[in-house]
């Protein structure tokens, strides 16, 4: 790849991007975002309205930092959650979650399905929190054509207890009334979306022999 320079919209870095695990491209030294960090970033400046996220109650699930800080500072109303994290608002197993239906305009959990067991009670879970018309953005990282469970976690892969293919998002059908995707290739290439590897890996979101793209999912209640 020939450009070197990137910006990281999250911390208005401008420059070279580390390398993170293998991947190049990928880190900001600033902020530490990721590449999905700024493709997220990058699709809720399209999705979010800023006046409108003042007045809206949010639930951020196994909160990342880079997006901590942008949340923590743009909705009315910011919680954070985890199961095994300790610096957050809820303690709560996403898949019996103790809040009242309808109490969240719009839940954020980027890269945590893969971990859930039963990721269908997650979804359910996520869906009836959810006030109507509220938003939920729910993006797991897409290895392969078809989604393969595990009988147990990987301990190799983060302990993923699938690996989620192209056919992963279906499933939301079931739990929310719309979803909209979004790809790498719809936002601004300087902040960097793509996942950058070498080697001959067959992924199903390659765009060329350097890069892969990343999608996201937006439902809708």
């Amino acid at each position: 790849m020939e450009n070197n320079e990137f910006h990281c919209p999250l911390c208005d870095y401008r420059g070279e991007l580390r390398t993170f695990r293998g991947r190049f491209h990928a880190q900001c030294p600033r902020c530490y975002s990721l590449e999905r960090h700024r493709f997220q970033f990058s699709v809720l400046k399209k999705v979010l309205d800023e006046q409108a996220m003042k007045s809206m109650i949010a639930l951020h699930f196994a909160p990342e930092s880079s997006m901590k800080k942008y949340f923590s500072t743009r909705f009315g109303c910011y919680k954070t959650a985890d199961l095994m994290m300790n610096d957050v608002d809820y303690k709560v197993d996403i898949q019996s979650l103790p809040f009242t239906d309808e109490s969240f305009d719009f839940v954020f959990a980027s890269h945590v399905l893969e971990h859930i067991v039963d990721d269908r009670k997650a979804l359910s879970e996520i869906s009836r929190i959810l006030k109507p018309k509220g938003m939920a953005i729910l993006p797991v990282p897409i290895v392969t054509e078809s989604t393969i469970e595990y009988p147990e976690p990987d301990p190799l892969q983060d302990n993923h207890v699938r690996a989620p293919g192209m056919d992963y998002y279906e499933r939301y059908t079931d739990y929310f009334s719309t979803c909209q995707f979004y790809s790498s290739e719809e936002v601004d290439a300087e902040c960097q979306p793509f996942v950058f590897i070498g080697g001959n890996y067959r992924h199903p979101l390659r765009v060329d022999e350097h890069k892969m793209k990343d999608i996201i999912p937006i439902c809708y209640r």
